[in-house]
């Protein structure tokens, strides 16, 4: 078995804190609001950001879907700001995370959602990109926008890759 092989584990709020938060609405108490009408799953995540001009900005992201096996060699992180993605369908999509290692990304760990799980990545935490699997996803981003570059990429030497738990 290659050193370079992951199998994505479950994506748990204990197993992702070092990276940021997960977005799962099992996590928080809903409230009611509209006359009882709708719920309301509030304060899933914390968006944060810094520097000149900063502030939070909602997108949409229409993503294709990656191979699986998927095998990547590019990470990339956001000095300035959180950068959250929710998915709009209860499809799962992979997430890829790795520790910072003296400015450097260290050796990727892979995650699975379970449906309608998203993330919320802290700011300059080294990551994948948005990998959904299977179909087309589509995605609500939640990022800062502001002066500064707010993206730095590395590129492994060698690929990764990343299986699907059997």
């Amino acid at each position: 078995m290659s050193d370079r092989l992951l199998t994505a584990r479950p994506l748990t709020a204990e197993s992702f804190a070092p990276f940021g938060t997960v977005i799962d609405t099992k996590t928080v108490s809903p409230r009611p609001m509209n006359a009882g009408k709708a719920r309301r799953f509030h304060d899933l995540a914390e968006i944060l950001v810094s520097g000149e001009e900063a502030r939070a900005v909602v997108g949409l992201v229409e993503a294709e879907p990656y191979p699986v096996p998927l095998v990547f060699s590019l990470v990339e992180r956001h000095p300035f700001g959180s950068q959250a993605f929710i998915p709009m369908s209860a499809a799962p999509f992979l997430v890829i995370t790795c520790l910072d290692e003296e400015g450097r990304p260290g050796r990727p760990q892979a995650f699975l959602t379970a449906p309608w799980q998203g993330v919320c990545y802290a700011p300059n935490t080294w990551h994948g990109v948005l990998t959904p699997f299977g179909q087309a996803q589509n995605f609500v981003v939640v990022d800062r926008a502001g002066g500064g570059v707010n993206l730095e990429e590395f590129t492994y030497d060698e690929p990764w890759t990343v299986s699907l738990p059997e």
